[in-house]
């Protein structure tokens, strides 16, 4: 039987260890906030909000069938989703389905699987965010993400 002083040097030591080994339920939902703003600003056409979504040293991966990866810069990317938009024949749409989220204080990765319509086409995928902690609040800096 463990000593009535041994479980208050346990309770101690794990009341120091846990804070920094797990996140807080606020930061969760304020990931999930700022991933459903990600989605709800590019499905708008705000590509000035979305482009406020990443980090200016964000890099964006998109992994194709067989691993093939093509990656670009910030600037190339928003480009890339404006043309994408402006050229495509119907209103496009992209919303999250699912979120899983490894919260930490100064960087959080997420998985989001998501569906994009357009028109009566409709694709799947799942994107892979690496947040980092920025002034103003969570930022991507690393995305990768493919297409089911």
């Amino acid at each position: 039987m463990i000593s009535l002083w041994m479980r208050l040097a346990l309770i101690a030591v794990l009341s120091l260890i846990l804070p920094c080994c797990t996140s807080k339920a606020g930061d969760d939902k304020e990931v999930r906030s700022f991933l459903e703003r990600y989605f709800a600003t590019w499905s708008a056409q705000d590509m000035d909000g979305y482009g406020g979504c990443f980090h200016d040293q964000a890099r964006i991966t998109f992994v194709g069938k067989g691993g093939r990866a093509d990656s670009m810069g910030l600037t190339d990317f928003l480009h890339s989703q404006r043309m994408a938009h402006q050229t495509a024949p119907t209103r496009m749409n992209e919303v999250p389905l699912e979120m899983k989220i490894t919260a930490g204080t100064a960087i959080t990765q997420a998985a989001v699987t998501w569906k994009l319509t357009k028109g009566s086409e409709t694709e799947t995928g799942t994107d892979y965010f690496t947040l980092v902690k920025a002034e103003g609040g969570w930022r991507i800096i690393a995305l990768a993400f493919n297409q089911d």
